[in-house]
């Protein structure tokens, strides 16, 4: 078995790990240092925002984890692989495609503040900075919505985007992303079938296309309906059941909502792989596990034998079975007090050194090998719940 072909391997183990950090979040250092923990703590796939930038600094995270793989080793974690690094698009108007918006001049001088309070970004501030020109830090606001009902003011508002379809050719052959993911919803069959049109013929370059739909009346067949579109693939393909999305770090009853949608469409057999999102936690796994739709690694054993020898793409097969989990907003929130950490030695360090320069370099969590191991720690105490399915056998 090679590196190149671990990631397929894990989903048809069963246990495919997928960051999410956000198809709207544009704040680079968070971007990079999220790669990196949760690259050495064995994620299989890294989910980032379709923009070059954004991209360019996953990439970076990816060579240092690479460079980093036999330290390690040494501190405990097991590396398999270099993840594949996906991008996001969207096929029309999606929550996780939009940006919170406000005029702080408009806020009551006795507000409290409960949008500032509530955002898991901390995504808006008030004290006047060169950074804020909205009320919200744009690059750090993935569009989770929840400041929205809480402004007693009702001044916030969102602002949502489509994803560029004359820049798609342009992103796949240039930036050497490994696979995309398309965010759909029910009765966007035009919608998708034109944003189809344009990634169709740039499809070979990439080992896997995965498809994001919550639940709604008539989504098997309209999941069908897309999987006609689409087929044949040289690549594999990956149904994401987007149960409550943006959720995960909210509590235990988020995760409900996405392993019922996941029941539901793994009912339908569709040929390609199931992935929970959209409301995962630390509690996903037990609850998969409970309802009987984690693979026994017995079961792995016989099933898949050495099909993971095969370099080739051959289109996924239907199983009773979930492939794997993404998670987003928890997978973020349990990285944010090191990252806050982080954000207080850099201010330190640029302060000390009396430096003017805002180099991002200052923010890289390699710089600081206590924090770095730290965050792979908690990544991996997330990440770990899905490999062990591998390392029991």
């Amino acid at each position: 078995m090679t590196q190149l072909y671990y990631p397929l391997h894990s989903l048809r183990e069963g246990n495919w790990f997928k960051l999410i950090c956000g198809a709207s979040l544009q704040h680079l250092p968070a971007v990079r240092n999220l790669t990196l923990a949760y690259t050495l703590a064995g994620a299989d796939c890294i989910d980032v925002a379709a923009d070059p930038a954004v991209i360019e600094v996953a990439k970076d995270a990816l060579q240092v984890a690479g460079e980093l793989a036999g330290v390690a080793q040494k501190q405990g974690f097991k590396i398999p692989s270099k993840p594949w690094l996906m991008v996001s698009l969207n096929d029309g108007e999606d929550p996780h495609f939009r940006k919170a918006q406000f005029n702080p001049d408009l806020c009551p001088a006795n507000c409290p503040r409960p949008c500032e309070k509530i955002c898991p970004a901390q995504a808006i501030v008030f004290p006047n900075t060169s950074e804020v020109s909205s009320g919200v830090i744009e690059q750090r606001c993935y569009g989770c919505g929840r400041c929205l009902p809480v402004c007693p003011s009702e001044l916030i508002y969102t602002r949502s985007y489509v994803s560029s379809r004359s820049a798609i050719a342009q992103l796949i052959l240039q930036t050497g992303v490994d696979a995309l993911e398309i965010h759909t919803q029910v009765g966007h069959f035009t919608d998708f079938q034109q944003l189809w049109r344009v990634i169709a013929p740039w499809v070979d370059q990439l080992k896997l296309i995965a498809i994001s739909c919550p639940d709604g009346e008539g989504l098997i067949d309209y999941l069908w309906a897309l999987y006609q579109l689409i087929t044949p693939l040289d690549s594999a393909l990956l149904w994401q059941t987007d149960g409550r999305p943006m959720s995960g770090d909210i509590g235990i009853g988020t995760t409900r909502a996405a392993v019922k949608l996941s029941e539901k469409v793994l009912a339908a057999r569709l040929p390609g792989y199931v992935q929970l999102a959209g409301g995962t936690n630390h509690h996903t796994v037990a609850k998969l596990k409970a309802v009987g739709l984690l693979r026994e690694a017995e079961r792995q054993e016989k099933e898949i034998g050495g099909e993971e020898q095969n370099s080739s793409f051959p289109m996924s097969y239907s199983q009773p079975y979930i492939a794997g989990v993404a998670y987003g907003s928890y997978a973020r929130v349990l990285l944010s007090p090191i990252l806050d950490e982080l954000e207080k030695l850099n201010e330190q360090e640029v302060a000390g050194h009396l430096a003017a320069s805002q180099s991002t370099s200052f923010r890289h969590l390699e710089k600081f090998p206590t924090l770095l191991w730290q965050a792979v720690a908690r990544a991996d105490s997330l990440v770990s719940q899905l490999k062990e399915l591998r390392n029991r056998k």
